[in-house]
């Protein structure tokens, strides 16, 4: 899952160069798209994650109920006191995410993500363990930025409005998922409460073609819900405690 010279002021210093034949020489200052290359500078990362669309403060927990083809799986993510070093040299967050149905673990996987000094959160790859009835634990699906040419993506942008697009997470063939905000305005009820005002994204990737979500963003409080644009697939929040 991944993501010449240019610098975005006061932020990253991003060096965003393109590594596809049909990127080539392309400078921008814009959030990352596809195979873009992306150099980041350390120094303008932080662990203290607190954009009001994704605020990973350490001890928060969000529990969700998921159905996916009619089975209903819970899914806790809670963010640790953990942090990794990841291979680029940014210093991320661990955020935990564990899947479970009928009370067994079916995933259960660390995410790293780091913030930048304009307040967009980066995805910096994650560690993955996929537990398949009657079949050895799978490890697909884990990548790191800076290892086998994963690149680092945008989990949430720093000022998002309607039509701005960005790559997620890079790895060629592996992991190309991008994101793109629809609108500011949504309105979503889920056993947590009824929120409106929400962030709506439309979450993609080319290697699943028909994949494809929508995710809905309370301020200060993160991801209430997210809905398959083609199926029943659904996860939504049903508990959530912030850090006191």
């Amino acid at each position: 899952m991944r993501r010449a010279a240019t610098t975005v002021a006061g932020a990253a210093l991003l060096a965003l160069a393109a590594c596809g034949s049909d990127e080539s020489n392309e400078k921008t200052t814009s959030l990352p798209k596809g195979g873009q290359k992306v150099e980041l500078d350390p120094a303008a990362f932080s662990t203290q994650i607190d954009n009001p669309y994704l605020p990973f403060a350490v001890g928060s927990r969000w529990v969700y109920r998921e159905v996916e083809d009619g089975v209903a799986q819970r899914v806790v993510v809670t963010v640790t006191a953990r942090t990794k070093l990841i291979a680029n040299g940014v210093r991320a967050r661990v955020v935990h995410d564990q899947v479970s149905a009928g009370g067994r673990v079916k995933e259960d996987t660390f995410d790293w993500y780091a913030q930048d000094r304009q307040g967009n959160v980066w995805y910096l790859g994650e560690d993955t363990t996929e537990f398949p009835r009657g079949k050895r634990p799978s490890k697909a699906g884990s990548f790191e930025a800076g290892v086998r040419g994963a690149q680092a993506g945008v989990a949430m942008p720093a000022h998002p409005k309607p039509g701005l697009a960005y790559r997620q997470e890079y790895l060629k063939g592996e992991a190309e998922d991008r994101g793109r905000v629809v609108r500011l305005d949504a309105e979503a009820k889920v056993p947590y409460g009824s929120f409106d005002h929400l962030l709506e994204t439309e979450d993609s990737t080319p290697l699943e073609p028909d994949a494809t979500e929508r995710k809905y963003y309370a301020k200060g409080i993160g991801s209430i819900l997210e809905l398959a644009v083609a199926g029943d697939a659904r996860a939504e929040l049903v508990s959530y405690s912030r850090r006191r």
